[in-house]
């Protein structure tokens, strides 16, 4: 099992609202009202005037087979406008309760 982060853009939402439902991911938590900036090339997304954007995180736990589709359409989210922003980290999980 792996615990997959969404970190993205709040222009992203639909979209990744619709990744999970065409992967048939249904469970998921959400975060809003997320603030930082991309490590790269990300401008700060702060929620202020001067900064005003906001992130979001979903995080969602899968079997090990669909971890490539998730990075696969998280790549193609971020293809669409790179300057947007959304990344996602994959991890192991060893146990749940």
């Amino acid at each position: 099992m792996k615990a997959v982060m969404i970190i993205f853009n709040q222009a992203h939402t639909e979209r990744v609202e619709y990744m999970f439902d065409k992967l048939g991911i249904r469970g998921y938590s959400l975060w809003e009202n997320v603030k930082g900036r991309g490590t790269d090339t990300g401008v700060p997304h702060l929620g202020t005037h001067a900064w005003p954007e906001i992130n979001k995180i979903a995080m969602t736990f899968i079997k090990d087979d669909l971890v490539e589709d998730v990075l696969s359409a998280v790549g193609k989210i971020n293809s669409i406008n790179e300057e947007v922003g959304i990344r996602a980290f994959v991890w192991d999980i060893q146990q749940t309760v």
